[in-house]
This record gives C-alpha cells, sequence and structure tokens, in this order.
C-alpha cells in the first residue's frame, strides 16, 4: 500500500530525515537510501509517496520513496554479485603465486588476510551503528583500511553487506585506494623485498 506525505525534516549531512503522512498518522523515519531516486536530495514540505517497513529493532520507517510526479518502480530481489569474490579469489591465487615463487614474504599474504578481515568487520560494525542511529566509522578511517591493504575485505563487504555500495564519491576514493595498493605491492614484489630480506 502507497502513502502520500510531505517532507516535515531533512538533514542531507546525515542522509536521512522525516515524512508526515497527509491524511493521519505520526510521522515516519526516512533513510537516504530508502529513495528511489537518489540523484536529487528531497527539501522540506515536498510530496512524496512511500510504503512502510521495519529496520532490524522493529521500528516503522518508510521505504520505497518516490517523489511526486515520478513513477514508483517496483523492487525485485538483488542477489549479490559473483564478481567481488571471484576479483579477490583472483587476488589471493597471485599472491600465492608471488609467494611461491619468492617474490613476497609470508607475511604480505597474512598481513593482506588480516587487514581484510578487520576491514569487513569494521564496515559491517559502520552498517549497524547506521542502522542503530548511533556515530558512525569515518569513512577516512574504511579508506585508509583498503589502502594499507584491507580493500579485499571492504569488496566484500560491499558486495554482500551491501555497505558503502552505491555512494559514488566514496567508491571513486576506494578504487584509487586499490590502484595506489596494486601499484606500490607490485613495485615492492619486482623489488623482491630486498632491503626486508636483508634485514629478516
Amino acid at each position: 500500500m502507497r502513502i502520500k506525505g510531505k517532507i516535515t525534516q531533512w538533514d542531507d549531512a546525515k542522509g536521512f530525515g522525516f515524512i508526515q503522512p497527509m491524511l493521519k498518522g505520526e510521522r515516519v523515519f526516512v533513510h537516504i537510501k530508502a529513495l528511489q531516486n537518489r540523484t536529487r536530495r528531497p527539501v522540506l514540505g515536498e510530496v512524496v509517496t512511500y510504503s512502510l517497513g521495519k529496520d532490524e529493532q522493529d521500528r516503522l520507517q518508510a521505504q520505497d520513496v518516490t517523489f511526486a510526479g515520478e513513477k514508483h518502480r517496483i523492487r525485485t530481489a538483488r542477489t549479490a554479485s559473483k564478481a567481488p569474490l571471484l576479483l579477490v579469489l583472483g587476488f589471493a591465487g597471485v599472491l600465492t603465486l608471488a609467494l611461491f615463487f619468492g617474490k613476497l614474504p609470508l607475511y604480505v599474504f597474512v598481513a593482506y588476510a588480516l587487514l581484510s578481515v578487520l576491514t569487513f568487520i569494521a564496515y559491517w560494525l559502520d552498517k549497524r551503528k547506521a542502522q542503530a542511529r548511533r556515530w558512525r566509522t569515518p569513512e577516512s578511517t574504511l579508506q585508509l583500511l583498503a589502502l594499507l591493504g584491507g580493500w579485499p575485505g571492504a569488496l566484500l563487504a560491499q558486495a554482500y553487506l551491501r555497505h558503502k555500495s552505491q555512494k559514488r564519491p566514496f567508491l571513486v576514493v576506494f578504487w584509487f585506494a586499490v590502484v595506489v595498493n596494486l601499484i606500490a605491492l607490485s613495485w615492492a614484489a619486482s623489488q623482491q623485498f630486498l632491503p626486508l630480506k636483508i634485514w629478516l
């Protein structure tokens, strides 16, 4: 059932606000992810239509929010793409070969694995905080983890947790961090970590 209402509050920095139903009832929480059209932002007094749903804490919130004059698109269930998993497995395979041929020391492989797990957990915790409307993990922290080598875990989190997977500015910085990390790794492998081998 679609409900008609007006935007009575909107915090663009935090990405959420409230909708007041036209006919009756209390105002309803709305998150930016509930907007079907994310190329624009709601403004106060704007008319929208929406359906009601519940979050993980069983609280009512607006879903599938459509601006007045726009056609409501019926969403179909999405399955996570296999591409991120294949990319991560391919990267793990390349690291394994580099380790086998002595291009990289074992601790590099271990560091990538640990950082990836840590980054995945950081994404998971940040999503839980977002759902509970608590203080979020800074995006710079997530990007730093990716840059240091946790990007495989971040990629899996974006795909399977569906967190930070739609925000274009974040993704641009993320992929830049991935490229920088891979360039640094390639350079280190080409040098065969000679200074570190001498130290070891």
